[in-house]
């Protein structure tokens, strides 16, 4: 398999289950709140609700650095499946759940077990996609994230029919049968490069404090954790605010409104991550910045979404900020890792991206837990048009930085260029 010219697709394919199965078993729990009040009477105050949703997100944010750390220096290909099949287990147990403290204690131990998945999974996807499909393969694998944020919006579907626990168990059997099959199919291409290249060319170990040195002193990572982290606002916003926005502003119950909510941001995501993987493959042949550009006109999509979302009271108001939404968000999220494959040598990618996702997750965290204090007081649609405004400083500022800048490899050796493409060499 290892020598099959198709395997960094198929790579792509088994990742993609993973990043469904991620965000599945995260998202359920937004959609499911109504069924799991009458066991779990603290959920009725949207309060707790937005401590149970934020734990998760503060734990995965103080662990994705180390994640990266930790994922630049062993096998990515077991740091996935294990962090599937723990993140399953806590999947199926969750059904056992029968108090607040329980459930808290179980999302905080989803959150660790999470955070281990995506520095690997982009960084071995980055790795075995080098050049003009680098934003495309990425851009795929993120829509199995959508979908599988979209799979999740129907456990208030499927709880209604079944019971909130049995949804839990059986996702969670899901997970655990999966990561079998990714033990037997997936395999981690540095490893691969070790084997034929023999001792005399493996990079020698270091500390591990060398890939952080490396990261924080590259002037133009600090721009783009900017870029990355207050987009990081609306992102969990959507996720774990928008079927209750829905069910609020439409006046639908929350079987509706998480399905309807979940599948259009899904859907609309899936069509941005497309267009702005193939737009920014094509656009960097000509323009080194290509993918910068397209990542902000995707973000700048958000702005006028996220107001309308927050104000509009009517199906094709809401519905057609969310579509507008998705598709910029699914654009810019498409070109995060591209873009950092720009400026951070390859070793340290996931390091680099485990530094971005913590910040961006101790955003949404912030964000999730006012957002559940502003529910209560009925400002959840003001709060969304907020986060519009604040996304249109932080485009302005981090894109003018941006371009003053030459987007380049950390110190590279050689630029190699051809008719169609320019390589930069660490």
């Amino acid at each position: 398999m290892r020598h099959n010219k198709f395997y960094p697709w198929i790579v792509v394919a088994l990742l993609w289950v993973v990043a469904l199965l991620n965000y599945m078993d995260r998202q359920m729990l937004s959609t499911m709140q109504e069924a799991m009040k009458a066991d779990i009477a603290e959920l009725n105050k949207a309060e707790a609700f937005g401590a149970l949703m934020a734990v998760f997100l503060w734990i995965y944010g103080i662990v994705s650095p180390f994640a990266g750390v930790v994922a630049d220096r062993v096998s990515r290909k077991w740091l996935v499946v294990g962090s599937l099949f723990v993140w399953s287990a806590v999947t199926y147990l969750m059904g056992y759940a029968t108090d607040f403290t329980q459930l808290y204690w179980l999302r905080a131990l989803m959150g660790i077990s999470e955070a281990l998945y995506i520095p690997s999974a982009l960084s071995l996807i980055a790795d075995w996609h080098e050049g003009k499909s680098r934003s495309l393969a990425i851009g795929i694998h993120m829509t199995g994230l959508y979908v599988g944020q979209a799979a999740g919006g129907f456990g208030a579907t499927i709880a209604a029919t079944f019971s909130w626990h049995s949804t839990f168990h059986w996702f969670g059997i899901i997970g655990i049968a999966y990561s079998v099959v990714l033990a037997l199919c997936l395999l981690d291409k540095r490893k691969e490069q070790s084997k034929v290249a023999g001792p005399e060319m493996q990079t020698p170990k270091e500390s591990i404090w060398r890939g952080l040195a490396v990261v924080f002193s590259t002037w133009a990572f600090w721009v783009i954790l900017i870029y990355f982290a207050v987009p990081s606002l609306p992102g969990w916003a959507t996720k774990n605010w928008l079927p209750t926005l829905f069910a609020t502003n439409l006046g639908i119950p929350m079987s509706e409104a998480g399905p309807m909510s979940t599948i259009t941001i899904a859907a609309s995501s899936f069509i941005g991550v497309i267009v702005g993987g193939i737009l920014s493959d094509n656009w960097v042949k000509r323009n080194i910045r290509g993918r910068i550009y397209t990542s902000a006109i995707g973000l700048g999509m958000t702005i006028p979404a996220l107001v309308l979302l927050g104000f509009g009271h009517s199906v094709i108001a809401i519905v057609g900020a969310g579509l507008f939404f998705g598709i910029g968000f699914g654009m810019f999220d498409a070109n995060n890792m591209p873009i950092l494959c720009q400026i951070i040598p390859a070793r340290y990618r996931a390091t680099a991206y485990g530094v971005m996702n913590m910040v961006g997750v101790f955003a949404g965290a912030a964000v999730t837990h006012v957002l559940g204090k502003w529910t209560d007081g009925g400002n959840l649609g003001l709060g969304f048009a907020i986060l519009g405004c604040i996304v249109l400083l932080a485009l302005c500022s981090s894109f003018r930085a941006c371009a003053q800048q030459p987007t380049t490899w950390s110190n590279p050796r050689a630029i190699i260029k051809t008719d169609n493409y320019s390589y930069i060499i660490i």
